[in-house]
Order: C-alpha cells, then structure tokens, then sequence
C-alpha cells in the first residue's frame, strides 16, 4: 500500500541554491544533452529533445523525448531524466541542461516541464540550448515565476490541521 509522505519528508526536498557551474562543466553538461537526444523516440513530430540532469552528488542522468501514438502518453526529455534520477533516490538538483535541434533559438521546456523542474526546487539552474552548444541559463523561478511548490501543498495541509 501507498504512504503518504509527512511533511517532514517532503520538505527535506531543498533547493541547492544558485552555485553556478563552471563553463566547462556546462559545456559537458549540454554536450550529454545532445548525446541523449540521439536516443530520442520521435517518430510522428520528428522534434527531439534530450536532457542532461546534474544531482546535488554530482551524478549526471540523461535522457530523452519518447512519443505516442496516444500523444497524452508521450514523455517530454525533462521529466524523463528526472524521472530516472528520483527512482534512483537523488531529490535534489543542480542544473539541466536540454538539447533539441531548433538552430534559430534555444529549446525552452514545456509548462509541464516546469511544474514537474519545480517539485524539486525553484533556485536550480536550466541550461536551454542551441545544437552548436550555445546556451541561455535560467533558473527555474525565473521560467516559473511566482509557481505553487511543495510548500505550498504543506501549508495548505497545516491550514486544514488547524481549521479541524
């Protein structure tokens, strides 16, 4: 049977903060990025993406776009990778880094994307970029703004406790 995680568990989930990385290690970063975006299943839009997460121990995770013929059931390259990392046991994130093969501007995740970046933190850095290994980096407050996170689940449960 499921268990509902307290409080206490979900919160222990923090943000690593903006420690920047340095230029090299993006680079790599983006590079595993457009590495992972070769496995892309992508066979009826033909858009492949890739991600490259970087945990808070310094392990990098990958992965990439997989679509269906059911599109709801599709599986955006972000929330595969992150996915992969959490059923590996790691919460917190430093950085990812995505890749598709737009060459005119930089790929930019989805609002689901977002909403799942932000369970694990709001002040993580995402690397958007180009095939030649350009980049943009944002965090992910700064690709959603003013967002409900976890918190804000905990403190809607404590309003409930309260009001009984």
């Amino acid at each position: 049977m499921d268990q509902v995680m307290s409080s206490s568990e979900v919160m222990h989930i923090r943000d690593q903060g903006a420690e920047h990385l340095s230029h090299e290690t993006v680079k790599k970063l983006v590079k595993q990025s457009q590495e992972a975006k070769r496995q892309s299943y992508s066979p009826y839009s033909k858009f492949r993406v890739g991600a490259a997460l970087l945990t808070a121990e310094n392990k990098v995770f990958t992965g990439c776009n997989v679509e269906n013929a059911c599109n709801a059931l599709g599986l955006c390259a972000e929330r595969t990778v992150i996915v992969k990392a959490v059923s590996e046991g790691h919460r917190c994130f430093k950085a990812i880094a995505i890749a598709s093969d737009l060459e005119d501007k930089v790929i930019s995740p989805c609002g689901g994307c977002r909403q799942v970046m932000r369970e694990f933190g709001s002040n993580w850095d995402v690397y958007l970029s180009k095939p030649d290994g350009s980049y943009v980096m944002m965090t992910v407050d700064e690709l959603l703004p003013t967002s409900f996170g976890p918190e804000d689940m905990m403190s809607h449960v404590s309003d409930v406790t309260n009001a009984s």
